[in-house]
């Protein structure tokens, strides 16, 4: 339906309030809004993604950067989705919208994470053609190849990795 069109857009600064307004509700009550400070929306715009429908109502985002040290890898910081918007095409948009430009700036791979209890989040990732890391020092958690304690003690996550077919010069 024209209806449920999606417009992305790249964010600007004023984009901060509205979306830590969401982002905590968005990831089912976690507290997740201290992992997206002002400083995502005043120095990485140019390689992160709003989407919103057609009346300009907040549908998703993704935040993300080229790697300074790595420039051949990308990296998705933090993507959400509206739960009213969900299972409609938005993330794979936004994931699109962010590997397609990066792709072209010369980026290779793809690289994210997500707690190692998050199914929901690794499915979504696989479905987009993300592959677990199950390199040296993972172990199975919650039935995922996890790397334990990666982001502190207790916090066992799982590194998923997208390799960019190589685009046109």
């Amino acid at each position: 339906m024209a209806d449920d069109k999606i417009l992305l857009r790249r964010p600007l600064e004023a984009d901060h309030k509205g979306l830590i307004r969401v982002v905590d509700d968005w990831w089912g009550g976690r507290r997740l809004r201290h992992l997206l400070p002002r400083l995502w929306l005043q120095h990485f715009t140019s390689t992160s993604w709003i989407a919103e429908t057609p009346d300009g109502a907040l549908a998703g985002f993704l935040i993300g950067f080229v790697s300074p040290d790595n420039p051949a890898v990308g990296y998705v910081h933090m993507a959400a989705t509206s739960p009213n918007q969900r299972r409609r095409g938005v993330g794979r948009q936004l994931y699109g919208a962010f590997a397609d430009d990066l792709g072209r700036r010369g980026v290779r791979e793809l690289r994210a994470i997500t707690w190692a209890g998050n199914r929901g989040s690794i499915a979504f990732h696989q479905a987009l053609g993300f592959r677990v890391d199950d390199g040296p020092g993972t172990v199975r958690v919650y039935g995922a190849m996890a790397y334990p304690d990666y982001e502190g003690d207790g916090e066992d996550t799982v590194v998923l990795r997208l390799v960019l077919e190589p685009g046109p010069a």
